[in-house]
């Protein structure tokens, strides 16, 4: 087996940065003026000319330093190297400007927006030059401590910088897949439930049809009715998916709504049961509860064999409710059917507020889920 092992060499190149604009081109604007009065003004500058323009030569990589972070830092460091290399062939003096500390952004660019490969190149680099220019100064101690703890503090804001950055998308993208499975979930939920109503609704049909011909219709209608309440809701949950802005639409249904989830001239008939204090639940558990109660119901229509019966009982206990679906559907030794979406959509609406859920056959034959959500949900 091989493994793979992820290193700062093979480390991508961040996505985030931002493309040239005005202040960009202000501080480029900034650093050439600064370049060209310090190369005009400044007193016993020794080959004026040449360090003058070596500066003016940097300063167009403040333009590259996001797009191309290694290339603007090989040019502009190298200028400074290229420097210190004339500096020590021709034993003058100073040949830097003090606008030339422009490498410094040079260099917090390469390792904020670099590979990592290119940040291991250029650091080498850079680090090449700062000890040739420390050499061509004769530099003390002093000199060399204070130089490199510049060095390493632009460094340093950097990786600070690229790991807020880097955690920002990371918790960007967690954000994302919470959505995605939030809408899976409510997705699943609603088509399910619409979609066995129809099911069970056409079945009706096809036995009425060649008995009661008068009730085909009123089977239709009813079809017809889920069909388009499953429409309404996909399009409300599209329609919030492209545009930017909130959508408006209507409020999620809660337990005050299960009533309607009731059926006497069907099979299985639905009997639905609300007892304590239902009217002041905390609007996620509100929701919840509707949700449970109608996957479960769905459940139960489309697996339960030979089911007459629903039963959705909610009632308050406390500081918690208490909801109980269950079916007189037969259940065969041993068979338990392995958790499918619906059971695992469930189990984590009932988790993410603090409650629980089970499901399972019943004590006296049938199908039984029981959740139990607190009034108050969690944060």
């Amino acid at each position: 087996m091989v493994t793979i092992r992820r290193s700062i060499w093979h480390e991508p190149r961040p996505d985030d940065a931002p493309p040239v604009g005005r202040l960009d081109w202000l501080l480029v604007g900034v650093f050439a003026a600064a370049a060209l009065i310090e190369g005009i003004a400044r007193p016993g500058l020794a080959w004026r000319p040449v360090v003058t323009v070596l500066a003016l030569a940097l300063i167009p990589a403040l333009l590259w330093r996001r797009d191309r972070p290694l290339t603007a830092a090989l040019v502009g460091w190298g200028v400074a190297g290229l420097l210190s290399v004339l500096q020590l062939a021709t034993h003058a003096g100073d040949l830097g400007l003090d606008s030339m500390t422009a490498v410094l952004i040079l260099l917090y660019s390469l390792v904020r927006w670099g590979s990592g490969r290119e940040i291991v190149l250029g650091t080498a680099f850079v680090t090449l030059v700062v000890a040739l220019g420390m050499y061509a100064a004769s530099a003390g101690r002093a000199e060399v401590f204070g130089g490199t703890v510049l060095v390493l503090l632009f460094v340093a804001l950097a990786v600070v910088f690229r790991y807020r950055a880097d955690l920002w998308r990371r918790q960007q993208r967690e954000i994302r897949n919470q959505e995605r499975v939030a809408l899976a979930r409510e997705l699943h939920d609603t088509v399910a439930h619409h979609v066995s109503a129809i099911a069970v609704q056409a079945q009706a049909g096809r036995v009425v049809a060649g008995i009661q011909p008068e009730k085909a219709a009123e089977v239709l209608a009813a079809i017809e009715r889920e069909a388009s309440r499953t429409l309404a809701e996909m399009r409300s949950m599209v329609r919030v998916l492209r545009e930017e802005e909130a959508a408006a639409y209507s409020p999620q249904l809660g337990v005050a709504d299960l009533p309607a989830l009731a059926r006497a001239n069907a099979t299985p008939t639905v009997e639905v049961s609300l007892d304590g204090s239902l009217t002041r639940l905390a609007r996620p558990v509100d929701a919840a509860l509707y949700r449970l109660a109608q996957e479960s119901l769905t459940n139960a229509v489309w697996h339960a064999r030979s089911a007459t019966r629903v039963g959705i009982d909610v009632r308050r206990e406390g500081d918690a409710v208490r909801l109980r679906v269950s079916d007189d559907g037969r259940t065969e030794p041993g068979a338990a059917p392995g958790p499918g979406f619906g059971l695992l959509g469930m189990a984590e609406r009932a988790q993410l507020l603090g409650g629980s859920l089970s499901a399972g056959p019943g004590p006296g034959g049938g199908w039984v889920v029981e959740a139990v959500l607190p009034v108050e949900a969690l944060p």
